[in-house]
C-alpha cells in the first residue's frame, strides 16, 4: 500500500521493482514443482518474495505426521518468522509449481526496510493480511461445516473477487493437501468435491487428469447462511455486487445446524 507522502517523494515508486534490485544483493531462485526451498529445523537467516509459482508451507508434527499450513501466491512473502528473531525453521516451504523466488538475506530485508518507506508499507500490509488470515481461518475452523470451509479455501486459492473476476484456474492440488488446510478427513474432501463438480461450481478442464482445476464464483452461495440461498443462485450466475464478495470470504459463524 503506497502512502501519500512516499507517492509524493517518489512518484514513480513500485516496491516490486525495488525487491528486484535488490535481488543483485540477493538470490534470484529458480524451483521446479516440488523442490524444496528451505526445511524444517534449517536455520531461519532469510526472507523469500514469490515472484511467480504458489509455495505450499507445511509442518511436521514430533509423530511425523505433516500438514499444509498456507498457500503462497506471487506477490508475497514468506519464512519472515526470520525478522523476528526465529533461529530455526518451525516449518517447510516446497513449491507447488514452478516457481520464481527473491532470496533476501535477513540483515538485508532489515536495511531495505528502513530506507524505503513504501517497502515498508508493502510489507506491513502483507503482515497485516496473513494476521487478518489467520484470524478469519481460525474463526472458520471453530464454527462453520468442513463443506464451507473446502469451499472458502477453493475460492481464496482462486482470488475470487480479486479485479471482479467471477472465476479462475488453480494449478491442480492434491484432496490430501485440502484435506490438511480444511481441516477433515481426504474422504470427506472427495465427498463434497465431486458434489461441487456435479453442481457445476467446479470443473477440471480435460477431466479429472487435468493440471488445473477452474473454480466457478458461484461456489460462494455455499458459504450463504440461509437454508434457501442456493436455490436463488445458479451454479454459474453472477454473484458479485448481490452479495458482497470480500465479506462473504470472511469466515463467519453460521448458526449451529
Amino acid at each position: 500500500m503506497r502512502s501519500p507522502a512516499a507517492s509524493q517523494k517518489r512518484p514513480g515508486f513500485d516496491p516490486h521493482h525495488f525487491l528486484a534490485t535488490l535481488g543483485e544483493r540477493g538470490t534470484f531462485l529458480v524451483c521446479a514443482k516440488s523442490d524444496a526451498i528451505y526445511a524444517q529445523g534449517d536455520a531461519a537467516d532469510a526472507i523469500f518474495f514469490v515472484q511467480k509459482g504458489k509455495v505450499r508451507l507445511t509442518v511436521v508434527s514430533h509423530a511425523g505426521k505433516e500438514r499444509t499450513l498456507l498457500l503462497v501466491s506471487e506477490g508475497s512473502f514468506f519464512g519472515e518468522g526470520s525478522l523476528a528473531g526465529q533461529a530455526r525453521r518451525t516449518g517447510s516451504a516446497a513449491a507447488m509449481t514452478n516457481c520464481e523466488l527473491l532470496r533476501l538475506d535477513k540483515a538485508l530485508m532489515l536495511e531495505a526496510l528502513r530506507q524505503e518507506r513504501s517497502l515498508a508499507d508493502l510489507f506491513m500490509t502483507h503482515l497485516l493480511a496473513r494476521n487478518i488470515r489467520s484470524e478469519e481461518d481460525l474463526v472458520d475452523l471453530l464454527f462453520n461445516s468442513s463443506e464451507r470451509r473446502l469451499a472458502r479455501i477453493l475460492l481464496l486459492l482462486a482470488h475470487f473477487g480479486e479485479d471482479g473476476a467471477q472465476e479462475a484456474a488453480v494449478p491442480k492440488i492434491s484432496q490430501q493437501t485440502l484435506a490438511d488446510m480444511v481441516g477433515t478427513t481426504r474422504s470427506r474432501v472427495s465427498f463434497f468435491m465431486n458434489r461441487f463438480r456435479r453442481m457445476g461450481f467446479i470443473q477440471y478442464a480435460g477431466g479429472q487428469n487435468s493440471t488445473s482445476l477452474q473454480v466457478h464464483g458461484s461456489l460462494i452461495s455455499v458459504l450463504l447462511d440461509d437454508s434457501d440461498a442456493r436455490a436463488r443462485l445458479t451454479p454459474r450466475s453472477n454473484t458479485r455486487g448481490s452479495f458482497g464478495v470480500s465479506r462473504m470470504l470472511k469466515a463467519r459463524a453460521p448458526r449451529h445446524e
